[in-house]
């Protein structure tokens, strides 16, 4: 799906990719730009650091870890948490206004990518990874991409070196981390509109519900899965 298509006119029939309309922040200053701020804000923001009742990733991975033997315990136990949160839903809505955006998501939507990002920060903590650090938040968001997350760094002139949490050693400047950021907003909306059609079937009792669970659970198990490998355990004392 492409958002915008704009350029020549012997362009027109070849839609932009998500790191060419990252790399050009005033291809649309209004709706368009809003949203992909508003949503890569809400992850950074809430989904890793946490705000009001929503606590954030480190305290999660610090609870977790103190109630675990080892951090690999940890680990399991902080996904089967968010993996319940998100078969759940709906614990998000109520904590006010802070998570709306210019141009809204559907709150269920978002709500599934703020629980999707702590879990992937909460893992990447207990794995001995400074979640604080702007390349391992680039990380975290990218590896809710899953695949796609190698083809939007390859377009940004990123060096893939393997493993996501690589890119803390190439200490990456700044306004390459907001190109690769926005790339991944201008990703999870696409991945947002396709999800949102099968949240319609929520609105049927009890079939809708049950396979909305089923959904968000796949899909977390699926991004759990992509989060273990991204960062493997860098030491054991964490």
């Amino acid at each position: 799906m492409a958002f915008l298509g704009r350029g020549k006119d012997d362009e027109e029939a070849r839609p932009q990719s998500a790191l060419e309309l990252a790399a050009q922040p005033e291809v649309d200053p209004g709706r368009l730009a809003s949203t992909v701020t508003g949503l890569i804000e809400n992850l950074l923001d809430t989904g890793i650091d946490g705000k009001g009742r929503f606590d954030s990733a480190q305290k999660v991975a610090d609870v977790k870890r103190a109630e675990q033997a080892t951090a690999e315990g940890a680990v399991d136990a902080v996904v089967r948490q968010h993996l319940k949160l998100g078969a759940a839903g709906g614990f998000v809505t109520g904590l006010g206004g802070f998570i709306t955006m210019p141009v809204a998501l559907p709150v269920n939507v978002l709500e599934f990518y703020l629980v999707a990002t702590r879990m992937v920060a909460a893992v990447a903590s207990l794995r001995g990874y400074d979640i604080k650090q702007p390349q391992i938040r680039s990380a975290v968001l990218l590896t809710l991409v899953g695949a796609d997350a190698d083809d939007l760094l390859k377009k940004a002139g990123v060096l893939s070196t393997g493993r996501l949490s690589n890119l803390a050693a190439q200490r990456l400047p700044g306004p390459a981390l907001m190109v690769v950021n926005k790339a991944v907003g201008f990703r999870l909306l696409t991945m947002a509109g396709k999800k949102s059609l099968t949240k319609l079937g929520k609105g049927v009792p009890m079939v809708g519900g049950v396979l909305g669970a089923g959904l968000d659970t796949y899909l977390l198990n699926r991004i759990a899965a992509q989060a273990r490998h991204e960062f493997p355990p860098r030491n054991t004392s964490h």
